[in-house]
């Protein structure tokens, strides 16, 4: 059987904790809000219109711009 060729690995989305942060140079920003309720230890869920905690379940809504 041939050989099947490798594909290029293009736009490749971060997953897991890795998505939570962005480094640029010597500086690393918070991508997520943290939790008012549970401390800065609990991330919120990004949900288009709204974050929700997913520890106590505390949603905040986004301003409409």
């Amino acid at each position: 059987m041939p050989k099947k060729e490798a594909k290029e690995k293009t736009g490749r989305k971060r997953s897991g904790t890795a998505s939570y942060y962005k480094i640029e140079g010597n500086e690393v920003t918070r991508n997520r809000p943290s939790c008012e309720r549970c401390g800065p230890g609990y991330f919120m869920a990004d949900h288009g219109n709204r974050y929700t905690c997913g520890h106590c379940g505390l949603t905040r809504y986004k301003q409409q711009s």
